[in-house]
């Protein structure tokens, strides 16, 4: 068993800041002084309430998101929200517009058949998402309600370096689950943007859902109490008990960002990583990098070697070396190395000079 802690590259859940966790171990003891940790405090006490107003407040101030947005803490993770956001916003017989670009795009898109009619205004399926799609292959259906991306592919390594453009008066919405506030956001561009949490702005268990007022208000069907927007937008997201542990740790987060420089600086900050692994996929050229130039994420760089069977290899021999979660989805096979948030830069100079010992070893 190491006595340190290693570098963990898990596509989720991910590492997070040490000092975050450092606060994490103390708040399990002893929130705040009140003598009870924060497992343990009702989400009706006054304590817990302060932690909520907080990471509202640092979630705010993070993304500058306007008073007619509001910001819920759900349960649920991302795959939830692909069910509850047709189910809330598209009506029967209504079009929404899905822009494909990977497995969780694929099964949004599945949820939202449900509910309404879906149109897929482009798709990467066939040259297996290894790229975000050009503004001119986006065919956008006449009337759609609204258009939906997943900002960043995880099992691919695809990322868009910007938001698509839909028709004029249509809203976005957004999975943005694997890179959210990894870079500076305009949440106005957006009618509805959520993001599980365990990536890079928390624990499992939490997510983050910002949402226009009115949309939240605005249920086109009856639907149970709890999967309704307009619920927890009315109590605050404490309808029920919520993940407390997790809210707590996500603001914990937001403000680490904050002291970091906020998104701005944390965008900097993952160029550089993401740059330091990328030189050394072009440099080696013993690598074959899954995502095309022009679409490659700056949190999950994905590649192979030669061989299938040197994959394992390297793989295993990393695993020794001590890199965790290195091990590519089935999809792409290979190797997946994710560097959220959190992810020190040291661990990618570290694995950048072990892919270059492994090249020269096996090329």
């Amino acid at each position: 068993m190491p006595e340190q802690r290693i570098f963990n590259f898990s596509a989720g859940p991910a590492v997070l800041p040490e000092e975050v966790l450092r606060e994490a171990q103390q708040a399990l003891w002893n929130l705040d002084g009140t003598g009870i940790g924060v497992l343990e405090h009702s989400h009706r006490g006054g304590a817990f309430e302060r932690v909520v107003e907080e990471t509202e407040a640092a979630c705010r101030r993070l993304a500058s998101i306007p008073d007619d947005y509001a910001v819920l803490f759900l349960s649920g993770g991302a795959s939830t929200q692909f069910f509850t956001l047709p189910a809330n916003l598209l009506p029967d017989g209504a079009t929404a517009d899905y822009v494909v670009t990977g497995t969780w795009s694929e099964k949004a898109v599945a949820e939202a058949k449900r509910y309404g009619r879906v149109h897929e205004a482009a798709s990467t399926a066939a040259t297996n998402h290894d790229r975000i799609p050009r503004p001119a292959e986006i065919r956008w259906s006449e009337r759609p309600v609204y258009a939906h991306f997943t900002s960043n592919n995880t099992i691919f390594g695809t990322q868009w370096t910007t938001e698509p453009t839909p028709p004029a008066g249509v809203w976005l919405a957004c999975d943005a689950s694997s890179d959210v506030f990894s870079r500076p956001l305009d949440v106005t561009r957006y009618g509805v943007l959520y993001a599980g949490a365990q990536k890079n702005i928390g624990p499992a268990g939490v997510t983050l859902v910002v949402i226009r007022r009115d949309l939240a208000e605005r249920a086109v069907r009856d639907l149970p109490t709890m999967l309704r927007y307009a619920t927890h937008l009315k109590e605050g997201s404490l309808y029920n008990t919520p993940p407390s542990f997790g809210i707590f740790v996500m603001g914990r987060v937001f403000a680490w960002i904050e002291r970091l420089g906020g998104l701005a600086a944390m965008e900097r900050r993952n160029r550089e990583k993401a740059g330091v692994l990328y030189d050394a996929l072009a440099e080696l050229g013993f690598y074959c990098p899954h995502a095309g130039e022009g679409s490659r994420s700056l949190m999950n760089v994905t590649f192979t070697t030669p061989s299938p069977e040197l994959d394992a290899r390297f793989v295993k021999e990393a695993e020794a070396a001590g890199f965790s979660g290195l091990k590519g989805h089935r999809s792409v096979g290979g190797v997946r190395a994710s560097i959220y948030n959190a992810f020190p830069k040291a661990g990618c100079e570290a694995l950048a000079s072990f892919m270059r010992d492994f090249a020269a070893k096996h090329g």
